[in-house]
């Protein structure tokens, strides 16, 4: 008899393992993010004009603006509303039992919550790159160069109020799915070349696309009017007539670029 409960033990602890294992395995490929194609390559030592690094607007919340933010039970990660609360300061000793006071905030777009992150790896052609070897006799090489330069800019698929601040949740949330650098913003520098080299058969032409990458963030937008209240000596926020709206945004990828190779026994 105790052989047999041993033995099922064991096996108990072996499909534990096996679990715990699997679901290990889940959450490791859940943080690896996009999978790149090998078509798309990083040209930001490459490329002639700098971009600005895009600083993701984190931010820690004060003392006060934390002890604020537990108040209410309406998520708030609008970085702007957090730097205001950053920024106060609250005498408690001034705040007697009897004091009441009620001040508005404004209306805020509160928190972002995203519904779906793609990458479309072709978003925008920047560039085209072409060699004719019909009249060869031995393969030629094809490598980029970019002709002119290229600014690719993203945006919001629809108006929204408080446009700026939205964009910098959307952009935070996709950044943290893809692990990709995002700017609303991204330029190709004309006479950026990579090294790649793509080889074009006799009696062919052969082009080279070149294409700036984009993230399509997908999600909800909570808004709500927002009030510091002061009661019996407390302070807390409330937040009124809460909204949602659905939004989306293209998220160009900073210093990217995707390249489709082409040959051809005829002009295109």
């Amino acid at each position: 008899m105790k052989r047999v409960i041993i033995v099922l033990i064991t096996m108990f602890l072996l499909v534990a393992s096996v679990q715990v294992f699997a679901e290990g395995e889940g959450k490791k490929v859940e943080d690896k993010g996009f999978k790149v194609p090998d078509s798309v390559v990083k040209i930001s030592k490459e490329n002639t004009y700098t971009n600005p690094t895009q600083d993701l607007p984190y931010l820690q919340p004060s003392a006060l603006a934390e002890e604020l933010l537990e108040t209410t039970d309406v998520q708030i990660e609008n970085p702007d509303l957090i730097r205001i609360l950053n920024e106060s300061t609250i005498n408690d000793s001034k705040l007697a039992l009897g004091f009441r006071a009620s001040i508005y905030l404004g209306e805020w777009p509160l928190a972002y919550e995203s519904e779906g992150t793609e990458v479309n790896w072709e978003f925008q052609k920047v560039n085209t790159n072409y060699t004719d070897n019909r009249g060869g006799r031995s393969p030629q090489k094809l490598t980029y160069h970019q002709e002119q330069q290229k600014k690719v800019s993203g945006g919001l698929t629809a108006k929204i109020p408080n446009s700026e601040a939205v964009k910098k949740m959307m952009m935070i949330k996709a950044t943290e799915h893809t692990n990709l650098p995002l700017s609303f913003e991204t330029v190709i520098g004309q006479g950026t070349k990579k090294n790649n080299t793509y080889n074009i058969a006799p009696k062919q032409v052969g082009y080279l696309h070149s294409y700036v990458p984009a993230a399509n963030e997908k999600g909800k937008v909570t808004y709500g009017e927002v009030y510091l209240t002061f009661k019996g000596g407390k302070r807390k926020l409330e937040v009124k007539n809460v909204t949602q709206q659905g939004i989306g945004a293209w998220i160009p990828v900073q210093d990217h670029l995707s390249f489709a190779f082409v040959a051809a026994n005829q002009p295109k």
